[in-house]
């Protein structure tokens, strides 16, 4: 455990979406502070990231569950790993059991890069099979798409208060989707 004179530990979850639940990611582990980001793992937009990169200081420890939670790819993993340990923080990941210094040996770096394409691997293995799930179900006839957010009286109110000139922003919070989504609704809303 990190000296609690040195600095602070600080933990960073992240799920793909908000009904995910980070609780499973650091649990039991006590921290200072921990940043949560609520986004996809390929959202380079990672408020909470950005705000840890910017909190850690020399001698704080950061935690973070695997190494698909903390980056995009390989790349990422690397840049933010240096760059946290460039400025002397450690860097702790719980589930491949492996912690950063900066003063790493070369072994270290080698299974950081090892076990970080290993992550960018299984990714890109998860998103092949969910396309070709989806495919196969789309030929069987079984598959639908993601279900609707909003029903038909939602939406008529959604366009009525974007033509009215309310932020897709607002009307965004207000029914709790993305501002992506009230586009795509938008889009697919017939004109009256």
């Amino acid at each position: 455990m990190n000296d609690p004179i040195r600095g602070h530990r600080l933990g960073y979850t992240r799920v793909s979406s908000e009904d995910q639940n980070t609780v499973r990611q650091l649990d039991g582990l006590k921290f200072d502070k921990v940043f949560t980001d609520k986004v996809s793992g390929g959202n380079a937009n990672r408020p909470q990231l950005t705000a840890l990169l910017g909190h850690a200081r020399e001698g704080d420890t950061v935690v973070v569950h695997s190494m698909d939670r903390l980056a995009r790819n390989l790349d990422d993993l690397r840049a933010l790993v240096n760059g946290l340990t460039g400025k002397g923080v450690r860097v702790e990941f719980v589930k491949e059991g492996l912690t950063f210094t900066g003063d790493d040996s070369a072994m270290s770096k080698l299974l950081l890069s090892v076990m970080g394409a290993f992550a960018e691997f299984e990714r890109a293995l998860i998103r092949e099979r969910q396309r070709e799930g989806i495919t196969a179900a789309k030929k069987a006839g079984v598959y639908k798409g993601r279900k609707k957010t909003l029903t038909a009286v939602q939406v008529e109110d959604l366009r009525q208060r974007t033509e009215r000139g309310e932020s897709k922003a607002s009307i965004a919070r207000d029914f709790g989707i993305s501002r992506e989504t009230v586009y795509q609704y938008l889009k697919a809303a017939p004109n009256t």
